[in-house]
């Protein structure tokens, strides 16, 4: 699988040069990465999905490493276009399950505009794809983040998901790592993980 193109999303709040530092583990590793931006709160999915279906299209096979919503935005996009040539899909901290974060943000008055477009693809997250796709997901259990304050999480969270929010039956395989939300984008143990999963459609537990 080395020198496969993959295709890096960002979470919300985010840019391109965020997945920087992921991206050149896996270029170490052998792999080709390019980075997909999109505007997360102005444009949302409604934006987003054509333009990351558009570059899919354009570069033959890829497979995908995706944070937070830009796992939810991947797998919407595969979900209403299965024949787009991706295989595999490495889910950095993506709540699948939707955000309760989100959801408690979203009922207050000024705080809920941050979330912009976006507000209802968190909240309801997106657990379906095609079944020949493989995702696997890394989720982050270190409570660094300030979603608690507004989700108030009773199991393991990475401070803005909880470790229930990531889970999904049709996930090929599911890891945890120290590592809080946004630190899940500069752990050298995920990188590792996504790394395995790139390659061999399972994590080394």
């Amino acid at each position: 699988m080395d020198g496969r193109r993959v295709v890096l999303l960002h979470g919300i709040w985010m840019v391109g040069a965020t997945m920087q530092w992921f991206g050149a583990r896996l270029r170490e590793a052998g792999f080709v990465p390019e980075t997909f931006g999109y505007h997360s709160i102005v444009g949302g999915p409604e934006q987003a999905v054509p333009q990351l279906v558009e570059q899919l299209r354009g570069g033959g096979e890829a497979d995908i490493v995706a944070h937070s919503l830009g796992g939810l935005i991947a797998l919407q996009a595969l979900a209403a276009h299965p024949d787009l040539p991706v295989t595999r899909v490495v889910c950095l901290g993506v709540p699948l399950c939707g955000s309760a974060a989100a959801s408690a943000l979203s009922d207050l008055p000024v705080a809920g505009r941050m979330l912009g477009r976006s507000a209802p693809l968190l909240q309801q997250g997106c657990a379906v794809w095609p079944q020949r796709l493989q995702v696997g997901m890394i989720a982050g259990r270190l409570p660094h983040g300030l979603g608690a304050l507004f989700a108030h999480f009773e199991g393991e969270h990475d401070g803005t998901v909880s470790v229930e929010e990531t889970r999904a039956a049709a996930l090929a395989d599911h890891v945890l790592v120290e590592a809080g939300h946004s630190g899940l984008l500069f752990s050298a143990e995920a990188a590792r993980h996504a790394i395995d999963f790139l390659r061999d459609g399972h994590f080394r537990h």
